[in-house]
């Protein structure tokens, strides 16, 4: 199977989550736009996989859960205008909840969707699962949440909630559009349990927002380089929590948030990344045990996406060869598909 460098793909990926486009990165990599795409939902998948095995069991005590705002293919209302036989599945707005540790600065879950409380509802019981410590929880003031955190979250959590008050625009014409209201007042608010008052804020996961949109091209406004398809929607926002997470160091903590949050001791890096991704896709090899014709037995791998068909001979019987299949043959496999 033909792939391309180690460096180079550790490249590409690094280019995707600082900012750079899919097409500006082919040029800059020198390779050709499928090559980028296959790469990004190859990574994409490894790196959902890595985040949904790895982000458990943490202590966290302050979580901030936000939501922001892109697109697919079209915006809403160009959706509900779109000829039938144009309409492509999971087009028009895109909303990513994510839950950020205060403290870690970890990004606990995140989950992709509409801004509904079915959505909501997923995001939050995923969110839960990964946390063994009790928690306080902030949201804005969105009424999806409010319920929903109660239902999902045990007893012993905490929930604040942060309404902010906005005024409109002095911006007059087209450039309205564009120019975010002015915060003239926030007002925070306890909903259950016994919170810090002084912890109820969302500015933490809202500087995460902005992070995201200067990470991701795709999150940019007013280009041409949003998301065409959901899946590789959703295959961007894994790789770049997993970059977050692991890969990058956060000014304010000198270390990765992964670190912080005691899942690890060691910073990965993007060549880590490209290593995980292999891993991932790697495939199941089958071996099985052949009696050689001056004595002895070998065992014998059928040919896959990674090597032709193999064979490792020695074993003096059948119960040795066995042996090997299950104790040696996965870390020999292994070795054979870093040197592809």
């Amino acid at each position: 199977m033909k792939k391309l460098p180690l460096a180079k793909r550790a490249q590409i990926l690094s280019m995707l989550v600082e900012g750079s486009s899919m097409r500006s990165t082919a040029r800059v990599a020198e390779v050709s736009i499928n090559t980028v795409t296959k790469l990004l939902e190859d990574a994409g998948a490894a790196a959902i996989d890595f985040h949904d095995r790895t982000v458990r069991g943490l202590k966290t005590a302050n979580l901030q859960c936000d939501e922001i705002w892109s697109f697919c293919y079209a915006k809403r209302r160009t959706v509900r205008e779109m000829p039938e036989g144009k309409y492509r599945p999971g087009a028009g707005d895109v909303w990513t909840f994510t839950a950020l540790d205060r403290d870690s600065k970890m990004i606990v879950s995140w989950f992709a969707g509409s801004r509904d409380t079915a959505c909501a509802k997923a995001f939050l019981q995923d969110t839960a699962s990964r946390i063994d410590t009790p928690v306080q929880i902030t949201t804005d003031a969105w009424p999806g949440y409010r319920d929903l955190v109660s239902e999902i979250f045990p007893l012993d959590a905490s929930y604040g909630q942060v309404k902010k008050v906005f005024s409109e625009t002095p911006d007059k014409g087209p450039a309205r559009k564009y120019s975010p209201g002015i915060c003239v007042g926030s007002e925070r608010k306890t909903i259950f349990g016994n919170t810090d008052h002084n912890k109820i804020s969302t500015s933490h996961v809202e500087r995460q927002n902005l992070n995201m949109r200067m990470g991701m091209r795709r999150f940019t406004r007013l280009t041409n380089a949003f998301s065409k398809k959901f899946d590789n929607h959703c295959y961007a926002l894994g790789l770049y929590f997993l970059h977050h997470n692991f890969c990058r160091t956060h000014k304010t903590l000198g270390t990765t948030p992964a670190i912080a949050a005691g899942l690890t001791t060691e910073k990965l890096t993007m060549e880590d990344v490209v290593r995980i991704l292999d891993a991932f896709h790697r495939p199941t090899p089958t071996f099985k045990i052949v009696a050689a014709k001056d004595g002895g037995y070998r065992v014998s791998m059928d040919p896959n996406a990674y090597a032709p068909k193999m064979n490792v001979s020695g074993f003096g019987s059948e119960a040795e060869a066995q042996e090997w299949i299950a104790s040696k043959s996965e870390a020999w496999f292994a070795d054979v598909c870093a040197r592809v």
